[in-house]
């Protein structure tokens, strides 16, 4: 059976559990991309310090390609140190140490991303990889023109306004895409964008020189996968039919299916979690077309919570691939 070629884009939190390792139980090859954009916590940290490309979110999507033992896994998530972060992180995390001390002593990340799956012991069929290796700054403009700077405040406003729209989103400066990633695109059956936050994780994704002409150009099928719930400060408000645009617009050409999630958390569970998460607004709902055929509504939730089924989005995103 030829394996189909997947590439999945998002940031380190939400796609590793809700995409990448579902998707290992189907034939496939598996690429995924991430922003490289973090400036937060022990990821912030270093690449202040040492001037290395971000390790977080990839290293996270190393991770979930992973088939070694629990040692190695629970060694490269463990935190140690007492030094803290803004946003209250304290420590480092090892496998962000790892990366980053990879980058000072092999001066290439081709073998810098070698070195992670040897030890991780991933399969062939996986690779994660960066979106750009450039040194860069996430900015994003709101409705009233103010500009700000930093993966970390846009996904956690301190020194702005929440309540303003996010009008644009560019990269200070300007980054060309990892050749690497590029390739993955021209090559893949599908590119599956999503879930995850929009304006700090998903869409800068798509900020690198020469990324939106890659997708743009990709024959694949591109297949968004909506949130939840809305996020402050990023998604006050939004229908699917706003996430559609706004990626649309960032990648340069039509979506070929959008999968919502038609069941609403119960309230119980939405209490709890915007409790834990005072970010977590409502849920998103669908504000489209039910009769365009793009547009899929699917029981994508994880029972008792506001989070994605691993399985149950897995199998949805398949379905649609081989549809």
């Amino acid at each position: 059976m030829k394996l189909k070629k997947i590439v999945c884009f998002g940031g380190g939190s939400v796609v590793p559990k809700a995409v990448l390792t579902p998707f290992r139980e189907y034939p496939a090859e598996i690429t995924s991309i991430t922003s490289m954009t973090d400036d937060g916590g022990s990821t912030g940290a270093l690449r202040r310090e040492l001037g290395v490309p971000a390790p977080g979110d990839i290293r996270r999507h190393i991770l979930a390609f992973s088939d070694a033992p629990a040692w190695k896994k629970n060694l490269w998530g463990m935190r140690f140190g007492s030094e803290e972060f803004e946003g209250g992180h304290k420590g480092h995390n090892f496998g962000n140490v790892f990366i980053a001390g990879l980058c000072q002593s092999l001066k290439s990340y081709d073998e810098v991303l070698k070195e992670c799956c040897i030890f991780l012991e991933v399969g062939k069929k996986y690779q994660a990889l960066p979106a750009t290796l450039g040194n860069i700054t996430l900015c994003a403009e709101l409705e009233n023109g103010q500009v700000i700077k930093g993966e970390s405040e846009i996904d956690v406003p301190k020194m702005h306004d929440a309540d303003l729209k996010i009008k644009k989103l560019l990269l200070k400066p300007q980054a060309k895409v990892y050749k690497p990633a590029q390739l993955a695109i021209a090559k893949a059956d599908a590119l599956v964008f999503g879930p995850g936050d929009l304006y700090s994780s998903l869409l800068p994704c798509f900020l690198p020189r020469g990324m939106k002409k890659a997708i743009a150009d990709s024959s694949a099928k591109k297949i968004l996968v909506t949130n939840v719930m809305n996020k402050h400060g990023e998604t006050n408000g939004f229908g699917v039919s706003d996430f559609v645009r706004e990626v649309e617009k960032y990648i340069g050409t039509k979506l070929d299916y959008v999968l919502y999630n038609k069941y609403i958390p119960d309230e119980e569970s939405a209490r709890k979690a915007q409790e834990e998460d005072e970010s977590i607004l409502a849920p998103v709902v669908f504000d489209g077309d039910p009769e365009e055929p793009k547009f899929v509504g699917v029981d994508y939730l994880l029972a008792g919570s506001v989070n994605n089924d691993p399985k149950k989005t897995g199998a949805a995103i398949w379905k649609l691939i081989n549809g």
